[in-house]
C-alpha cells in the first residue's frame, strides 16, 4: 500500500487584525528590489482604504483588481502571467491572493504559470505540475471554500473545469484574519459558507474517507451546525469560527474527495457560468437520494435564513447543452468514485444525470 505524501500550508497566523502583519511577513521573502510582490486583489475592495492602506507596497510592487464576478479561467490566468512577465526585468518575489476563492485560486494559478512552461490547460488535472512554484500567499476575505488551504486552483478551460490539483498549489503562507470577513453580503455568506458545509458531508460519506480526513470534517461540520442553526454566537464568534470551519473543511479533502454535488456543479459552472457557491447549493438541494441527513439539514439551514436559490436554470437548455454539463461532470472520476464507490459508473450513467440536471 502506498500513501500520498500531502504538503500542507508551511505558515499560517490567525487572529483579528493580523493583517496589519502582512509587510512583516513579506519584507523576509523579497528577492530584490527589481523583484516585485504581485497583490491579486478582489475589485470588491478598489477604494476601500480600509483594506487598500494596509497592503505594503514597496519599491515595483503592484496590485491587479480583479473581479470575482466570474470565476477564473485559463485564459485569465495565462494572460495576467505573460503581463507580469513582459512588465518585469525578474520573476517576482511572491503572489499574494486578497479576496474570495475566485482569487485565491488565480494567486495559485499565477504562481505555478510562472515557473511552468506552457499554458494553464495543461496543468488542468492531478499531479501534472513539474517546478514548485514562486512564493505565494492566501488572504481570504470570505469563509467557506477551503480554497486557502486546498492542494487545488479551479480554473475553467477551454474544455472543462478543473483543478490544477498539485503538491505545489498549496500556499506557502496563509493570514486567517476573520474581521477581513465583515462586509460579505448575507447570501454570498450563506453560498460561501455551504461550500464548506457541502466538502464535509461529501467526504464523511465518501468511500476514500479515514481517520485524517475525518477529523477534520467531523470538526468543520460540527462548527457549521452550530454557526447556521444554533442562534448564540456573537458576530465576531461567527467570524472566527467561519473561518476556521473552511479550514477544517478543506483540509478534510486532503486525504478524501469532494462528491455528487461538487461534480455536478462543475458542470453547471463550466456551461453557465454558475459560481461554485451558489451551484453548489443548486445541486446539493436535489441529492437526497445520495446524502439524505446532510440535504435534509442542508434545507433547514436554508429556510432558517430565509435564503431561495434559483429555480428553473436548467429548464430550456437543449440535449447538445445537457451533454456538455454531463461530460465535465462524469471526467471528474476520483469524485464519482468517492461518492460510489469503485463500480460508480453502473449506478451514474448520462441519463441519471440529465434527469438529476433537470430538476434544477
Amino acid at each position: 500500500m502506498s500513501y500520498k505524501n500531502f504538503p500542507m500550508v508551511s505558515k499560517v497566523v490567525f487572529g483579528r487584525g493580523s493583517f496589519n502583519q502582512l509587510g512583516d511577513i513579506l519584507s523576509p521573502k523579497r528577492l530584490n528590489v527589481k523583484a516585485p510582490f504581485i497583490f491579486i486583489v478582489d475589485d470588491v475592495f478598489q477604494g476601500n482604504s480600509w483594506i487598500t492602506s494596509r497592503i505594503p507596497l514597496a519599491y515595483e510592487d503592484k496590485i491587479y483588481y480583479i473581479s470575482a464576478d466570474e470565476e477564473p479561467k485559463t485564459s485569465q490566468v495565462d494572460k495576467l502571467v505573460e503581463e507580469i512577465i513582459l512588465n518585469y526585468k525578474a520573476l517576482p518575489s511572491g503572489i499574494i491572493g486578497i479576496g474570495g476563492g475566485t482569487i485565491m485560486d488565480l494567486a495559485k494559478a499565477v504562481s505555478i504559470m510562472l515557473t511552468n512552461k506552457g499554458e494553464s490547460k495543461d496543468y488542468q488535472g492531478w499531479d501534472l505540475v513539474k517546478k514548485p512554484a514562486i512564493y505565494h500567499v492566501g488572504i481570504p476575505t470570505i469563509s467557506g471554500t477551503g480554497a486557502e488551504v486546498s492542494r487545488t486552483t479551479v480554473l475553467t478551460g477551454p474544455e472543462r473545469k478543473l483543478g490544477i490539483n498539485s503538491d505545489y498549489t498549496p500556499f506557502d503562507q496563509v493570514v486567517l484574519d476573520p474581521e477581513l470577513t465583515k462586509d460579505v453580503p448575507k447570501n454570498q455568506w450563506f453560498y460561501t459558507g455551504m461550500d464548506c458545509y457541502i466538502h464535509c458531508i461529501e467526504s464523511l460519506n465518501g468511500t476514500f474517507l479515514n481517520a485524517f480526513s475525518k477529523s477534520y470534517g467531523e470538526k468543520a461540520y460540527e462548527l457549521c451546525v452550530e454557526l447556521f442553526l444554533d442562534n448564540n454566537l456573537t458576530e465576531e464568534e461567527a467570524q472566527d469560527k467561519l473561518m476556521m470551519a473552511s479550514w477544517h473543511g478543506g483540509m478534510s479533502i486532503a486525504y478524501s474527495q469532494v462528491g455528487v454535488a461538487h461534480a455536478m456543479s462543475y458542470g453547471l459552472g463550466y456551461l453557465l457560468g454558475t459560481k461554485h457557491g451558489i451551484g453548489n447549493c443548486i445541486v446539493f438541494n436535489q441529492l437526497e437520494e445520495f446524502y439524505p441527513e446532510g440535504v435534509a439539514l442542508f434545507k433547514k439551514m436554508k429556510d432558517k435564513h430565509n435564503i431561495d436559490l434559483p429555480q428553473g436554470i436548467c429548464a430550456n437548455l437543449s440535449d447538445k447543452e445537457f451533454d456538455i454539463m454531463i461530460d465535465v461532470a462524469l471526467s471528474l472520476e476520483p469524485l464519482w468514485e468517492n461518492a460510489l464507490g469503485k463500480h460508480w459508473k453502473k449506478t451514474m450513467t448520462r441519463d441519471k444525470l440529465k434527469e438529476l440536471y433537470l430538476k434544477m
